[in-house]
């Protein structure tokens, strides 16, 4: 099955590592022209320049004038795809979070969903065709200790997706989550190996995801072979949570 997204346009958000990048870099190879968006404009220039069809474009999904940025982008070009996955932790144990703590992850991982969404999906709605693609986490379905504020960013996204595909279905446009689990980043190279083992010993095929592992499926729910799926949580955690 090859999927062929020439003519769309994505956003996607929080593009310059990690998951974000590999979603840009896997929806390039379909065909599309990807938006990768992120603070680090020169990050991703770069990552523009290395897909081709690609542009980078700088953005602060927490900023005041996010909504504002966004209604300019669309304006130059409807969004047919959006990934909304950038995102930041601030872990404590919750008896001694700070609120500044809370409210930062909540109005990142969160907020920034409804403003960057409510400005892209109307051109969706009335092009009657659209994909809205909510990046959460395991750790929202299966909570998490020293993650209260973080969980909770990431279950609250999954009852945006539920609620929103409801809302916007008959309109063609489709709204889901995807719920990575340990993933390899920066952090999970520095553990320790005994460390690392500890933490795939949870995982049913033992070993940690890659960036990729998460970007495949972000790049088919956002395929015309996903038409007719909707408020649905794609679980890819390997088995660390059934």
């Amino acid at each position: 099955m090859r999927i062929d997204l020439t003519g769309k346009t994505a956003l996607v958000t929080g593009a310059s590592r990690g998951i974000g990048e590999a979603i840009a870099r896997r929806l390039g190879e379909t065909g599309a022209h990807v938006f990768c968006a992120a603070r680090s404009v020169d990050r991703v220039n770069q990552i523009a320049s290395e897909i081709g069809n690609a542009t980078g474009v700088e953005l602060d999904i927490a900023a005041p004038d996010v909504r504002e940025k966004v209604a300019a982008l669309v304006k130059e070009k409807p969004i047919d795809i959006l990934v909304n996955n950038a995102g930041i932790t601030e872990d404590d144990l919750f008896i001694r979070m700070k609120p500044e703590a809370w409210t930062n992850v909540l109005r990142t991982n969160l907020d920034s969903a409804f403003h960057i969404t409510q400005e892209v999906v109307k051109k969706m709605i009335r092009a009657r065709w659209g994909r809205v693609i909510n990046i959460s986490s395991v750790v929202g379905l299966m909570g998490n200790a020293g993650q209260v504020n973080y969980a909770s960013s990431k279950a609250a996204l999954i009852g945006f997706t539920k609620a929103l595909a409801l809302e916007i279905g008959s309109r063609n446009v489709t709204v889901n989550a995807i719920a990575p689990g340990f993933v390899t980043t920066a952090m999970t190279d520095a553990l320790s190996e005994e460390a690392r083992t500890k933490l795939e010993e949870k995982i049913a095929l033992k070993r940690l995801g890659t960036p990729d592992d998460i970007a495949y499926a972000a790049v088919f729910l956002a395929s015309e072979q996903a038409g007719y799926i909707t408020g649905t949580v794609l679980n890819v955690s390997g088995g660390l949570y059934t």
